[in-house]
């Protein structure tokens, strides 16, 4: 689909996707994405998918499609488990399907710099060596006000600080 915003294109997700999950499942087509992406090969500079939070069916097609992957992560005990699970569904999916597949790094999200727990929590898995990005996103309402507009933080608000915290985190995955 076309956007108002230049070199931007979405491929939005469809109810009936929910239908289809068990018949695709069912049939082994979980290379399906990774067949038409590479149809768009050169198309595009890059493509950015979007996967719900969930270890599903879509989450692994994605994975086996994919060059790279970030990982959102939002400073509390229940990502951190999800965030291991991640990691190890990442390395069984580069053992049998994407030997090519890396983690570009981890997103911190919702940080809030002045409370004790997001900061110990971020700080032991960048103890624990795993590729944490910086800077860190903060948390704020104006991402929600965003989705609501269905606008870009950069067009919405250019100057707020999460925007220039996500132009900083874009230029670092240069």
């Amino acid at each position: 689909m076309e956007t108002p915003w230049e070199n931007l294109h979405l491929m939005p997700a469809s109810p009936l996707l929910d239908e289809l999950h068990g018949k695709l499942e069912s049939r082994y087509k979980i290379y399906k994405l990774r067949e038409a992406l590479a149809a768009l090969e050169g198309d595009y500079d890059a493509v950015w998918i979007d996967t719900p939070p969930a270890l599903n069916f879509y989450t692994r097609s994605a994975l086996i499609a994919a060059d790279a992957c970030l990982i959102p992560f939002d400073c509390d005990d229940f990502s951190r488990r999800a965030l291991y699970g991640l990691l190890e569904t990442v390395k069984e999916i580069q053992a049998d399907h994407n030997a090519d597949l890396r983690v570009e790094g981890i997103v911190v999200n919702q940080f809030q710099p002045r409370a004790s727990l997001p900061q110990r929590t971020v700080q032991e898995l960048v103890d624990e060596g795993l590729p944490v990005l910086e800077p860190y996103l903060s948390a704020s309402v104006k991402i929600k006000e965003s989705h609501e507009q269905a606008r870009p933080m950069i067009h919405l608000d250019p100057r707020h600080k999460l925007t220039q915290e996500f132009v900083a985190l874009f230029e670092a995955l240069g």
